[in-house]
């Protein structure tokens, strides 16, 4: 930890989740034929003077269209944790996927971080083939588009730091801008890899994710998620529930809506063998 830095508090917050079998969930699918469920969830970094909004999640209308089960307007459970998204200021956007760009346009005031390589990608002609934009929505990338001339989009390349204390960083992969977010917190660095490891078994074991779109900056990125991070401890999966499981409730009433990620973990990782 950097004394020079602040230390900022840093939560999950789950909106939807899905069932799923662990063949869905590593490229090359997996022998075992059991369970695997996938949770939805948007994030927020609040400290020294600001609050800093991860992905925007879906609404209820994309979770009936895309068949998942729908918990609570992402939104509305962000304000129930004390994020009032008319002042949220910045609103770091990992890529472009549905899951993760839907509600852009309920965050009036921010302004919106996006790796170059992520617009280019989502508009480009990789978007001729199905299995690459299967996991985006037209209107999502058109909102940001409609951002952009707005001016209300800062575009990064690669390495760069939104405030003292919060970094992003291109890792690519599941999507060629997928960006983590690295933050300064009393625990250490805690890293927000999205996308860059679904699951924590994804990481651990270095079985990338059956999305891909470059398979070698998929194994990796997860080498620089371990070297951004304090330790794997500190490296926090964009889908897994045991998310849920591993770190305390933000408050008694947001038991198993919203859990702490500065804090440090409650129960031992144990991944899938």
């Amino acid at each position: 930890m950097d004394p020079a830095l602040p230390n900022y508090e840093v939560a999950a917050v789950r909106y939807a989740t899905r069932g799923g079998q662990r063949r869905d969930h590593f490229l090359g699918g997996d022998p075992h034929e059991s369970p695997m469920p996938m949770d939805y969830y948007v994030w927020f970094i609040r400290g020294a003077g600001r609050t800093i909004v991860v992905d925007t999640g879906f609404d209820e209308a994309m979770a009936r269209q895309r068949k998942r089960e729908f918990l609570g307007d992402p939104v509305e459970l962000l304000a129930r944790c004390g994020v009032d998204p008319a002042q949220v200021s910045d609103v770091v956007v990992t890529h472009l996927h549905y899951d993760h760009a839907g509600n852009l346009g309920r965050f009036p005031a921010a302004r919106f971080h996006l790796q170059d390589r992520e617009m280019a990608y989502a508009t480009g002609r990789f978007m001729c083939h199905h299995k690459l934009r299967h996991g985006f929505e037209a209107k999502d990338v058109t909102e940001m588009v409609h951002l952009l001339y707005r001016d209300r989009v800062q575009f990064h390349d690669g390495d760069g730091q939104l405030a003292p204390g919060i970094t992003l960083h291109r890792l690519g992969g599941h999507t060629d801008g997928l960006q983590c977010v690295r933050v300064h917190t009393a625990r250490g660095w805690v890293v927000l890899a999205s996308d860059t490891a679904h699951f924590y078994e994804n990481f651990v074991r270095r079985r990338p994710f059956s999305t891909a779109f470059h398979v070698g900056d998929m194994f990796e990125a997860f080498g620089r998620l371990s070297a951004l991070a304090t330790s794997d401890d500190h490296v926090v999966p964009g889908h897994d529930p045991l998310v849920m499981a591993r770190y305390p409730a933000l408050r008694a009433d947001l038991a198993g809506i919203a859990v702490r990620l500065d804090a440090s973990p409650i129960a031992p990782l144990e991944p899938e063998s």
